[in-house]
This record gives C-alpha cells, sequence and structure tokens, in this order.
C-alpha cells in the first residue's frame, strides 16, 4: 500500500478492541463515556503524529525546529477551536543546541586500512562544552566505569593519570528502566571526577550496540560542563579499551560543535476548554514537545504530544456540544523538557500565585507503552480520586498506582510546589532501546497502545476536572515529608538542584 492508505488502515485497526474486556460506562455523566467512545475511535491523532516526526523532525528547544514545533502545536489546537490558545513565554536558566559532531582515531592506524576505518561515531553530551572549530586531539586514558578507582589507577598507575587526556568510560548495555536510571545517577559523579582529574574531554561508551548513537545529558540544572564529552559507538569504545590493554597509544580526534545561550527565550504551548463552575480551578494535561535531534522524536515524546492535541481535540467536540468539565481544562506541550524540565518549571514560575487553583497536572512522557496506573508523587492519598476518575475506562486496566516520586519530567515543579501531579507508568521495554537515539522514529511507535493511551489520559484528565472536590495542595513541610520519604531529596542532591529547593528559588516556599 502507500504510505497514507497503509496508515489510515492502522488507523481504523486500532479503534475498538480494548486490553480487557469492554470500557466501563461512566455512572451518572455521560461525558467521560462519550470521550471514550470518541477517542478510541477514528482521530487525526495518527497523522498528528506522522507530521510532527516526519516533516519537523527532532527539535531541541532554541532550535529552528523546536520553534516550528510549537507553531504546529498551536495551529493544531487552533484548528480544533481550543480556547485561549497561546504561546506561553519563559527564560531558561541555559540551552544547549548541538550544531555537529565527528570523530576519527589518529592513532594507531595501519598503512594498509581504508580511510573510513578511522571514523568514529559520536554524538556530543548535552551541556558539554564544544571543542575548538579545528577539533581536539588527545591520547585516551581508560577510567574503567568512571569512579574513584577507575581515575585512580588510570595511566597504568604510571602518575601520567588522566589529565590532558580523553578519559574512557565504561557501560553496561541498558537492559531494563532500573539501568537507564542508573546511567543518569552515576553521571554527575563521574563529572566530577572527571574535573578534578584535569582531563581533555570525557568519550562515554554507549549503553546500546550497534554502533547506536543517542544523546546523554551531563547535567541537569544549566550549568555547562568544563569539558567536551561524546557518547561514542559501543563497538569502536571497546576497540579502543582493548587496544589500551594491549598497550597501544591511542589517540583521538573530535569535533563537537554547539550552542548554549544562557538566560535563553523560550515558548510552551497552552490552550484551554474553559470549565463551566469554577473556571478558575484547572487540571493540566501535558507532555513534552521538544525532543534531541538524532531521531524524531516519536516516543521521546511526539507520540504524547500528538496524545495531548487529540485529547483536547475530542474534549472539545464534547463542549461545543454542551458538555464541560466543572473546572478548566488546560492542554500544554512543554519545551525544554530535555534540557532541564525548564519548560514547566517556567509554566510554574508564570503561574505561582495562581497554583492553589491548579488542582491537578497529570503528564505522559514514555513512549507508547500500555498505561499500567499512574505515579501519584509520593501522594497516597490521591488513589481514590485517581480510581474514581478512571472508572469509566476500567475495561482499559487493569491499573496499578504507585507512590513514587522522581526527577525527570514536567511534573516536577508541580510536585514539589506540593500540586497533586501524576505520570502514566508505561511498559518501557517498548521505549528503551530507542531512547534519545537515531532510531526514534514513527514506525517505533505503536499506534495501538497510542489510541487506547489517548483514552486512558482523556477520562482521567475529565474525570478530574469534573470531580465535585479536589485534593488539597500540600505546605511546604508536606512538600519535605514527601520528598524524604520517597528519596527524592536524594535524587534532588545528585542532579544539583536541591539548592534552589531549599533557598525557596524552586518549588513551595519556607
Amino acid at each position: 500500500m502507500r504510505p497514507s492508505r497503509l496508515l489510515a488502515a492502522v488507523a481504523l485497526a486500532v479503534l475498538v478492541v480494548p486490553r480487557a474486556g469492554s470500557a466501563a460506562p461512566a455512572a451518572g455523566d455521560p461525558a467521560p463515556a462519550a470521550l471514550l467512545s470518541r477517542l478510541l475511535g477514528p482521530t487525526p491523532v495518527v497523522d498528528d503524529l506522522r507530521e510532527l516526526t516526519d516533516r519537523v523532525g527532532g527539535r531541541p528547544t532554541g532550535s529552528p525546529a523546536a520553534a516550528r514545533a510549537v507553531e504546529w502545536g498551536l495551529a493544531r489546537f487552533r484548528a480544533a477551536g481550543l480556547e485561549n490558545v497561546h504561546a506561553e513565554s519563559y527564560t531558561a536558566p541555559r540551552l544547549w543546541v548541538p550544531r555537529g559532531e565527528s570523530g576519527e582515531i589518529v592513532a594507531p592506524v595501519a598503512p594498509w586500512e581504508p580511510p573510513t576505518n578511522r571514523r568514529l561515531r559520536v554524538a556530543a553530551m548535552p551541556f558539554s562544552t564544544a571543542t575548538p572549530e579545528g577539533g581536539l586531539e588527545a591520547d585516551v586514558v581508560d577510567v574503567g566505569t568512571g569512579d574513584e578507582a577507575g581515575f585512580a589507577a588510570a595511566g597504568g598507575g604510571g602518575g601520567a593519570g588522566a589529565r590532558g587526556r580523553w578519559a574512557l568510560v565504561h557501560s553496561e548495555p541498558m537492559k531494563s528502566l532500573d539501568d537507564l536510571f542508573k546511567e543518569y545517577l552515576v553521571t554527575p559523579g563521574i563529572q566530577a571526577r572527571a574535573r578534578r582529574a584535569g582531563v581533555a574531554g570525557l568519550l562515554w561508551t554507549s549503553t546500546r550496540p550497534g554502533k547506536l548513537l543517542y544523546r546523554h545529558n551531563l547535567g541537569l540544572d544549566g550549568s555547562l560542563a568544563p569539558f567536551p564529552g561524546a557518547v561514542v559507538e559501543r563497538e569502536g569504545a571497546e576497540r579502543i579499551a582493548r587496544l589500551l590493554a594491549a598497550g597501544e597509544r591511542v589517540t583521538v580526534r573530535l569535533t563537537l560543535a554547539s550552542a548554549a545561550p544562557a538566560a535563553a527565550p523560550a515558548a510552551n504551548a497552552v490552550a484551554e476548554i474553559r470549565g463551566r463552575e469554577h473556571p478558575e480551578e484547572v487540571v493540566i494535561l501535558g507532555a513534552h514537545l521538544d525532543s534531541w535531534d538524532l531521531g524524531r522524536g516519536a516516543l521521546d515524546n511526539g507520540c504524547n504530544a500528538a496524545l495531548v492535541i487529540d485529547v483536547a481535540r475530542q474534549a472539545m467536540a464534547l463542549a461545543r456540544a454542551g458538555d464541560r468539565p466543572r473546572r478548566t481544562l488546560r492542554f500544554v506541550l512543554y519545551t525544554g523538557e530535555e534540557q532541564g524540565t525548564f519548560g514547566s518549571w517556567g509554566e510554574v514560575r508564570n503561574h505561582r500565585a495562581e497554583l492553589d487553583r491548579v488542582k491537578a497536572q497529570v503528564v505522559f512522557d514514555e513512549g507508547t507503552g500500555r498505561t499500567t496506573g499512574f505515579s501519584l508523587g509520593g501522594r497516597a492519598d490521591l488513589r481514590a480520586a485517581v480510581e474514581a476518575a478512571l472508572a469509566p475506562a476500567a475495561g482499559l486496566g487493569p491499573f496499578v498506582h504507585t507512590a513514587d516520586a522522581f526527577v525527570g519530567t514536567d511534573n516536577f515543579d508541580y510536585l514539589i510546589e506540593g500540586v497533586p501531579n501524576l505520570v502514566a507508568n508505561q511498559d518501557a521495554a517498548p521505549y528503551l532501546a530507542d531512547y534519545h537515539a537515531e532510531s526514534d522514529t514513527f514506525d517505533k511507535a505503536d499506534l495501538r497502545e497510542l489510541k487506547v493511551n489517548a483514552a486512558i489520559a482523556g477520562v482521567l484528565a475529565w474525570g478530574l476536572a469534573d470531580a465535585p472536590g479536589a485534593a488539597p495542595r500540600q505546605s511546604r513541610a508536606e512538600v519535605e515529608a514527601v520528598l524524604k520519604a520517597t528519596g527524592l531529596a536524594d535524587q534532588m542532591k545528585t542532579f544539583g538542584l536541591w539548592d534552589d529547593f531549599a533557598s525557596g528559588a524552586r518549588g513551595r516556599r519556607p
């Protein structure tokens, strides 16, 4: 079939079959069941995802592609008849935009080897510094996994150490979500040891096989590392390690170009459906629109940006027919998420005086994996309200909710402000291999699960917006208790986010 015909056939094939039984009707109010039916029926969500990925593509905040994506999102909201559609500006502490990268092994090179054998595939690490225009050439030293022992043994114990050299850091292949979180959690410590050692730069062994490259942040707080860093194709990095172990001198030249503007302007795309009884109160459904650039940003997170647009579109159709929830539904496509959740932080700063009126924020950010429940951000008191809101979609479950809290997506600043927040727990297996990678393209999306996830998201957001009551915003003391009980405080310290919270610059003020 032609691609357009194939996509239409897929869209029709995912319409109706819930995972377990039939979707339960809403008790009393027919609107949630009507919204569920609309979202499981024929909608443009697949076409939206295809256009965002295949035509706009990878879209780091600060790039022309990201600006185009914001305009694209606003156009979709306007075409659906949403209310209060606008680009909401904010200032990011720092952005990081790649401008190109290349690598080569300068030595050893055998005279019979073709020039292509010298190429080393690399991807610059966000928030690393750029190399000089002509590249940075230096010898390589193996620092093992980058722990204290690895740096102490650098240079074979001969005293040369890692100073002035590329430090090669080993990694384990990524197989689980825990492995992904570990990759982030160990990075600040490795970076600190590399700084003390005076390295020329950091070479991070890719956790993916097949020479697959991805972006891996050197920081999440907007600070710029004092040296260049790059993810290196796994096979090439392991060859370098073998050569070093055999006593060879290995020299590598990398050229990494980037822009890193401080206090950079950016914007989120926002739209609303005004509530019928309490329009001043708000429930937010959001997903980040930005992505890294190596792939096309399909699973992370174009699919969920398309989900938010489709929920807004179908909910607005109900509003035009006379059905509105009690509270205002706000739909937000965040930018700056990959750089450090800067778009949602900017939104919180813009609306800090109104946060008592934000009754919940719901975020989707894990590809098209099956939604298994929601993370409650350390608040078990939200469970009953979430289960009640999801009741019309019970046939799409079962749903199991968790009370964990973590750094990593656009709920974070709402959580530390005490606002009820939910993050979809999704099956991570289909998402991990393509995370931030060259392979994150439209064809990786599970279009059936995208439709089902949109139905779940729509019913939940509508249910929370229409509920007679709402969970309260937490006090500063209650937020602090959540951070301690969940271990989130330790994560914030690891990623350099704690001091801003402690001072009140970020999060609920003391």
